[in-house]
C-alpha cells in the first residue's frame, strides 16, 4: 500500500475537521512533505463546502410547519432594535446542522465508492484467476486424457535432435505442443505446427518462438473438431505465419 492510500481516510476526516489525536500529527507530519495529499486535502475541502452550500434541508413536519407560521403572525409588526434576533440565530444554527448532516452524509458517500472500486478489482481479479485455473485444468485434461494421442515431433536424421511432443485429443480438438533443443530463429521468422490429417491439407497449428533455451510450446491452438492426425510437423515461416507449410521440414513426428 503506498502513503497515499495510507493517508486517503484520514484526509477525508481531516477535511471534516474530525481527526484528532496521533493519527491527526502523522497525516500533519505527511502533508508538510506531500504535495499530493496536499492537494486532494483542498479539493476534499472544496467539496465539503460545496455541499454545505447546496444543502436545502429536510422538509419539516405539517404540523411545525403550521406552529411556526402561527408563531410569526402572533409577533408583533415591528421589533426593537435592543431585542436580539433569536429566530434569525435559530435558522442558522438549523442551517448549521442540516450542512453537518450532508458533510456527513458525503463523508459516507466517498468511503462507499471506494470500497464499490475495491470490491470491483477483486472481482475482476478473481475473474482472471478462475480463466487461469480453468485454463490449467483444460491442459491437465489434454495430458491426461486415456485417448490421448501422443507423438514425437523430432528433426529427422540428426542426433542430437530438437524435439517436440504433441499430445492431442481428437474428440476435443484439444493439442499440447511441447517443444526442446529448437535452433535460434532469423529475424522476422518464426516456427509453425502442423496437423496433417489422415485426408486432405496441412492444418495450421500455432505459430511459436523458442526463448533462449531452445524452449516452446503451444497450448490448445484453434483446430476443427474431429480430425483425425497422421502425423505433426514444424516448419519456419514468416512472424504472422503461412496458410501452407513453407519447406523443408524442421521436424517430423507420425
Amino acid at each position: 500500500m503506498s502513503a497515499h492510500e495510507q493517508f486517503a481516510d484520514d484526509l477525508t476526516l481531516y477535511a471534516l475537521e474530525v481527526l484528532q489525536g496521533d493519527e491527526r500529527v502523522a497525516l500533519e507530519e505527511h502533508l508538510e512533505g506531500c504535495s499530493s495529499c496536499r492537494r486532494e486535502l483542498e479539493r476534499l475541502r472544496g467539496d465539503v463546502a460545496l455541499l454545505a452550500l447546496s444543502t436545502a434541508g429536510p422538509a419539516p413536519p405539517q404540523r411545525a410547519r403550521q406552529r411556526l407560521m402561527t408563531a410569526i403572525s402572533n409577533e408583533p409588526r415591528s421589533v426593537p432594535a435592543s431585542v436580539p434576533p433569536v429566530r434569525a440565530r435559530r435558522w442558522n444554527w438549523g442551517w448549521v446542522a442540516a450542512a453537518a448532516m450532508f458533510v456527513i452524509a458525503a463523508w459516507f458517500g466517498i468511503q462507499s465508492d471506494r470500497l464499490a472500486q475495491r470490491a470491483a478489482n477483486l472481482q475482476n481479479e478473481l475473474a482472471s484467476q478462475q480463466a487461469e485455473l480453468q485454463r490449467t485444468r483444460d491442459v491437465v485434461a489434454t495430458l491426461t486424457a486415456p485417448e490421448a494421442q501422443v507423438v514425437t515431433v523430432a528433426e529427422p536424421n540428426t542426433p542430437p535432435q530438437p524435439q517436440g511432443k504433441a499430445i492431442y485429443v481428437r474428440d476435443r480438438a484439444s493439442l499440447v505442443f511441447i517443444a526442446s533443443n529448437l535452433p535460434a530463429l532469423p529475424p522476422q521468422k518464426a516456427y509453425e505446427l502442423w496437423l496433417i490429417p489422415t485426408q486432405g491439407n496441412p492444418i495450421p497449428a500455432g505459430v511459436f518462438k523458442p526463448d533462449a533455451r531452445g524452449y516452446a510450446t503451444v497450448i490448445h491452438p484453434s483446430l476443427p473438431a474431429g480430425v483425425e492426425a497422421k502425423a505433426f510437423a514444424v516448419t519456419v515461416e514468416p512472424e504472422a505465419g503461412s496458410s501452407t507449410p513453407t519447406l523443408p521440414i524442421e521436424m517430423l513426428g507420425s
